[in-house]
């Protein structure tokens, strides 16, 4: 079922998945410090893969983006989360999250994310350090 979200100003959260902008998306993603030069078939595969993707929209254009990846009972992985610098200090990465995590099927999983910085906006909606019982193995 689609879900939506009016945030005022022309902004809005969207998670259809035929509305993403995949060439903005993977414009944005490509550059960042996480997807550095992910090549474009592999994010599109991410993109269908991906059990719910999110889109924030300004007057139509996508100016954010976060995907789930999940069993849809257990555990949930949010990933490629971001918004658009020009965009940033207005609350809505607060509002992307919130909408990707709080306002999710899977709401009540347990929640992972991999992430370098804006640790205080995820703490907000309860990330926090793992355990030491929580292991990774890197991708090789």
């Amino acid at each position: 079922m689609r879900v939506t979200r009016d945030l005022g100003d022309g902004f809005e959260l969207d998670d259809d998945p035929a509305r993403i902008d995949r060439e903005a998306v993977h414009g944005f993603l490509t550059t960042s410090y996480w997807a550095e030069g992910r090549p474009r078939e592999v994010q599109d595969a991410l993109v269908e893969s991906s059990q719910r993707v999110v889109g924030l929209y300004r007057e139509g254009r996508q100016v954010g983006f976060s995907r789930t990846v999940t069993d849809g009972q257990i555990h949930a992985y949010l990933a490629d989360v971001y918004v658009l610098p020009e965009f940033r200090g207005r609350g809505l990465g607060v509002e992307l999250v919130r909408f990707s995590v709080e306002e999710s099927p899977f709401a009540d999983c347990r929640w992972l994310l991999h992430t370098a910085d804006a640790h205080g906006l995820y703490r907000r909606f309860g990330f926090g350090a793992p355990s030491d019982r929580l292991l990774e193995r890197p991708r090789t």
